[in-house]
């Protein structure tokens, strides 16, 4: 379970989640249930690791038989973090996480962290596959970088309410007929109803900040093939090598595929890449350029 506590954090007015909210972020809570018998070793390894994996760290409070723990607790009081403990429904042994930041950091953060907290105290049955259906994708998200609205994932899909949302809506309040299946945390399938409709399309990717002209020269095949008259159509891609990957038991992709390419896909049992001879260069007038001497 992870939470969203920035409200209550609001309230508390105090040090540095005051200041993250403030700043327009969120603050996400994931449970660490019956971890009274764990070390402040377990709480700080947790906050270590979430640094080694780019972030800033995770905040933390213990709890022994209803004892609270943590710089955390001592500065947001006892009454506060009853009320997030009572929220959440935790009891008088169990610990919390916080992740903080931007609302995508936070969350990227906060499900990388439940996921780590379910498999340091055992709470992930490893005989069992749980499935589940992801809908309701955002059509679009904000580029932080690019400081401009851009798509989210399937610049393809249709987006739900048609024409009149993508006219008549907040562009990230649209959400897009998109869809995955996931077991125990894998993708497994990725779909979308397609976005047939060429008027659809084209206002779509001028949210997005692209021209009509844009349009047409980089996606003609497609735009074209509606124009004709494509029929409404959609549909999901199972990945098989990602099932038997779970059915294996193993944690990695490339430990179900005979000869899977390394980290700098170069695939070692064929030498590939390989060398290109001139010969071949000029098959495809191809002219390579050597960068002048400096």
């Amino acid at each position: 379970m992870i939470t969203d506590v920035t409200a209550s954090f609001t309230k508390s007015g105090f040090g540095l989640f005051e200041r993250i909210v403030e700043g327009g972020g969120v603050v996400r809570a994931i449970p660490a249930p019956n971890t009274a018998d764990k070390s402040r070793k377990f709480f700080d390894d947790m906050n270590d690791w979430a640094r080694s994996e780019g972030h800033a760290g995770l905040g933390y409070v213990t709890r022994k038989g209803g004892e609270f723990g943590g710089p955390i607790a001592k500065n947001h009081g006892e009454a506060g973090m009853q009320a997030i403990y009572d929220a959440l429904g935790l009891g008088p042994d169990d610990g919390l996480f916080f992740a903080a930041g931007k609302e995508g950091q936070a969350a990227k953060l906060a499900g990388a962290a439940r996921t780590r907290v379910g498999e340091q105290l055992g709470l992930i049955d490893p005989n069992v596959f749980a499935f589940c259906w992801i809908v309701d994708f955002p059509m679009f998200e904000y580029d932080e970088d690019a400081k401009k609205v851009d798509f989210s994932h399937n610049p393809f899909s249709m987006p739900q309410g048609e024409l009149e949302a993508l006219e008549t809506k907040d562009p990230l309040d649209i959400l897009a007929y998109q869809y995955d299946i996931v077991c125990n945390g894998v993708e497994l399938s990725s779909g979308a109803i397609r976005n047939h409709r060429p008027e659809i399309m084209y206002k779509a990717f001028e949210i997005a900040g692209y021209s009509r002209e844009d349009v047409d020269t980089n996606f003609a095949g497609m735009i074209n093939a509606f124009k004709y008259g494509a029929p409404p159509h959609g549909g999901s891609a199972p990945g098989i090598d990602r099932i038997v990957m779970l059915l294996a038991d193993e944690p990695n992709i490339r430990e179900v595929i005979v000869f899977p390419m390394n980290q700098k896909a170069e695939d070692l049992m064929m030498g590939a890449p390989g060398p290109v001879t001139a010969k071949q260069l000029r098959e495809l007038n191809i002219r390579v350029v050597d960068q002048p001497k400096t």
